[in-house]
């Protein structure tokens, strides 16, 4: 196999996995996408342009307990540490930790967004002089295989951003636990979890006033018509954030606002008036909670950081 060639497979892997999920998930009866889509290069800065919100709390409260206890939670980091982060995206909260790790062997950035890494790299490049930065063009929900040079070395995982959330417990326990086997032996994860609050506030965080969050679903059915050769009329559908009680988990949805066929990929699918397409869950948890999830994937959760307000958490949990 050629360099070109290798370079340029996972994204045809990519391809094949978004028109086999997009056709399955809206073959289904309770019409569904998975929410990882949601990522190339527009979804990319329109979830930037959502952390930027006023009503988006978790970034800024999660940038605050990170800039305010970096230094706790790298405590026991060894030199030639190997910083991996799962779903890196644009890598900003990610810079708070690499000021505090001049001795860093790599830093790996694991995402689904070829753009996302790209600039990431290129800014950390240009602000951490002799940086070593080696991305990984992947999804992190499936087991990364790390190259071999790195894989023996002491690893310290990373996952901000209430990502966790975006999976029911029962596969939030398998990523967990997929993410303990890379960063093994005596591997830490750094993870930011969302706590339970005021539903009021929680619905508000995915539905904002000046509607970015819902160009951000709507941009899906845009990647669908572009990548897939559909015929969704963006017109004809809404955003629509909610928050479910027992489940205890925020949904994104795309309501249909008519009956109506739309074509993907040459397939006709039938949609009803209020027909909904599920893009995302977003599971909040109370410390409690999560911590029986994290127990249940085989990681030893220790201390938690968490905001004034008890708006967000940040917990460092150890491989035994």
């Amino acid at each position: 196999m050629s360099k070109a060639t290798e370079r340029s497979a996972p994204l045809v892997r990519q391809a094949d996995d978004f028109a086999v999920s997009v056709l399955e998930g809206l073959s289904r009866p309770k019409k569904s996408l998975p929410c990882r889509f949601f990522y190339d290069a527009k979804g990319s800065a329109l979830f930037e342009d959502i952390t930027r919100q006023p009503e988006y709390y978790p970034t800024r409260v999660e940038v605050g307990i990170l800039t305010a206890n970096a230094m706790q939670m790298l405590e026991g980091a060894v030199a030639e540490t190997v910083l991996i982060e799962f779903g890196s995206g644009s890598s900003i909260k990610t810079e708070i930790l690499l000021g505090h790790m001049p001795r860093l062997h790599a830093y790996v950035p694991v995402d689904i967004s070829e753009s996302a890494l790209t600039d990431a790299r290129d800014r950390l490049t240009a602000r951490f002089s002799g940086l070593n930065i080696q991305v990984i063009l992947a999804d992190f929900s499936r087991p990364i295989e790390l190259p071999p040079e790195l894989a023996e070395r002491p690893k310290l995982g990373f996952f901000p951003g209430s990502t966790i959330g975006n999976f029911v417990p029962a596969e939030a326990t398998r990523l967990l636990r997929s993410m303990r086997e890379t960063l093994s032996p005596r591997g830490k994860l750094i993870i930011g979890v969302d706590l339970k609050k005021d539903v009021r506030q929680l619905v508000a965080a995915y539905d904002d006033a000046n509607g970015v969050t819902a160009a951000f679903n709507l941009n899906l059915l845009v990647r669908i018509n572009r990548e897939l050769d559909a015929t969704f009329d963006l017109q004809a559908f809404r955003h629509a954030a909610t928050y479910e009680p027992f489940e205890g988990r925020i949904e994104m949805h795309l309501v249909s606002l008519k009956d109506q066929d739309v074509w993907v990929a040459g397939r006709k699918i039938r949609f009803r008036e209020a027909e909904t397409i599920h893009t995302e869950s977003a599971y909040k948890y109370t410390i409690e909670e999560f911590h029986l999830i994290a127990k249940a994937a085989g990681w030893s959760p220790l201390r938690v950081w968490k905001d004034d307000l008890s708006l967000f958490s940040v917990h460092e949990l150890v491989a035994p």
